[in-house]
């Protein structure tokens, strides 16, 4: 199937490229094509120029607002408004390259390579009497400056973060690794948006099986627009089924540069902060930056304190209301006649009474985030503190169950990635249900099962729960525990893609 797939492409391929139309001898009937093509849009300006002292007729196209109106103006028009062609040197095409000072110089043949390059910010130049067109690279997107990451803040670490613009956030991995083994490979992805992505990887390091499985899996893409990352993270991922993140997200330039040297891929894609990196384990979703600028002891505390809020986030409502419910005697006595009061003028069985909270505190965990930001905080705080107070004193709920929602909630905010947060709050209403029906057996069961199910997960060829299944003990220097980097001299197999 995957031969016949290829031969698919192919063919599509060649039929793309034998039904391009070439471009005609006339500057004034290409630009009319190209007008037709592009619907006459009012951001489309376009000039002929012409004068006594040059034989030759030039047309300049572009879009204003994507394309740089100084560049084009002191590097583009004034050199051809004084231009004088002797072709002593060369061709006419010689002689414009050798006059624009421009860079990035390409011809194009066809008019569909004309209108890509138009639309994608660059200045078309077709000259009169030519079949060809001289494409100048002229794009400048208005995108906001760099600044501190908003969703993974360190305290001590680099202050910047990626931006929208594709080449800004490239440079800055750049700027870390100034290194001749970092590559670059470009595409385009989305029929309509024509979006740019970008794989980095350092050669020598990453695994060449990886990064040609990450190609292939980016070129098999089709859709007509890729508007943020997690489009092409949905379609690249292994399982699309599982709740767990299968793919790195990070908006931190340090992030990226550690993952490379690591032997990661990293993909960047043009219009958002967002830069996928593959393969991912679970282990290294509770790893933060800040872990390798702290010390050893404390990078550790962290790194564990991290996993024990994961298995608080996931397991404490359930567990509650299974110890309540079911197992009355494990809860010490003293406790159990307190919640008891508690609940005695509570309508609602416990799992009704937890899925009230839960649900209620996901209410205001989304209204915050989409109110707008003045007034964001101000409802968190009144809905956390005046309604879990109300509901308590209107015996809607007991004090005990609002404070291990409470609990919950704050274990959730310390995971450093942000998925995990949302797997653990979804697997959370699961284990709830299975609680209130079989107890901590049903837990047990529960968690078996979710556990076999991450066995069989596979990141790019890379076990999820790697190095802790299959078990390496070279490999624990940097899962639970982080130890010195003079320690961690060896680099890590976990992104080389061993099946073992």
């Amino acid at each position: 199937m995957l031969k016949n797939s290829r031969l698919r492409q192919e063919n599509s391929k060649e039929e793309s490229e034998s039904s391009r139309t070439p471009l005609e001898n006339t500057a004034r009937l290409n630009v009319e094509q190209v007008k037709e093509k592009l619907g006459s849009s009012g951001d489309l300006i376009n000039r002929f120029i012409q004068h006594n002292e040059n034989k030759y007729a030039f047309a300049v196209i572009h879009i204003d607002g994507i394309s740089s109106t100084k560049i084009i103006q002191e590097h583009i028009l004034e050199p051809l408004l004084t231009y004088k062609s002797f072709l002593d040197a060369g061709s006419l095409q010689d002689e414009l390259e050798q006059t624009i000072a421009i860079s990035n110089i390409k011809v194009k043949k066809t008019l569909e390579e004309v209108l890509s390059a138009i639309v994608s910010g660059s200045t078309v130049i077709l000259i009169d009497g030519d079949t060809t067109a001289l494409v100048l690279d002229t794009k400048e997107i208005e995108s906001r400056s760099i600044t501190e990451p908003t969703t993974q803040t360190v305290i001590r670490g680099p202050k910047d973060s990626f931006t929208e613009n594709i080449r800004t956030n490239t440079a800055l991995v750049r700027g870390r690794i100034q290194s001749p083994n970092l590559r670059l490979d470009s595409m385009k992805i989305g029929e309509v948006t024509q979006t740019s992505v970008e794989i980095m990887y350092i050669k020598g390091i990453a695994n060449d099986s990886i990064v040609k499985e990450v190609k292939q899996r980016l070129e098999n893409i089709k859709i007509d627009g890729v508007l943020e990352s997690s489009y092409v993270e949905n379609f690249i991922k292994d399982d699309k089924h599982t709740p767990f993140p299968m793919v790195q997200n990070t908006e931190r330039p340090d992030v990226v540069a550690g993952n490379l040297l690591e032997g990661r891929v990293a993909i960047f894609i043009g219009g958002t902060p967002y830069v996928l990196v593959v393969p991912v384990t679970f282990t290294q979703l509770f790893q933060s930056s800040e872990d390798y600028y702290q010390n050893q002891y404390i990078g550790s505390f962290l790194r564990l304190l991290r996993l024990g809020a994961f298995l608080l986030a996931l397991y404490a409502p359930a567990v509650y209301i299974a110890m309540i419910t079911h197992h009355q005697a494990l809860v010490p006595t003293v406790l159990l006649v307190s919640i008891a009061a508690q609940r005695e003028a509570i309508p609602f069985p416990a799992i009704i009474e937890a899925f009230i909270m839960e649900m209620t505190f996901e209410v205001l965990r989304e209204a915050g985030i989409r109110m707008p930001r003045a007034v964001g905080s101000a409802l968190s705080i009144v809905g956390a503190l005046i309604l879990g107070q109300a509901a308590v004193d209107a015996g809607f709920v007991s004090a005990a169950m609002v404070i291990i929602v409470s609990v919950t909630a704050i274990a959730s905010f310390a995971l450093p990635n942000y998925n995990l947060g949302i797997t653990a709050r979804i697997l959370r209403f699961l284990l709830l249900v299975v609680a209130s029906y079989a107890g901590l057996y049903g837990v047990l069961a529960a968690s078996l099962i979710i556990g076999m199910h991450m066995c069989g997960l596979n990141s790019f060829g890379v076990p999820y729960l790697y190095p802790v299944a299959p078990f390496r003990l070279k490999e624990q220097k940097d899962v639970l525990f982080r130890f010195s980097i003079e320690s961690i001299v060896n680099r890590s197999s976990k992104a080389k893609g061993r099946k073992t």
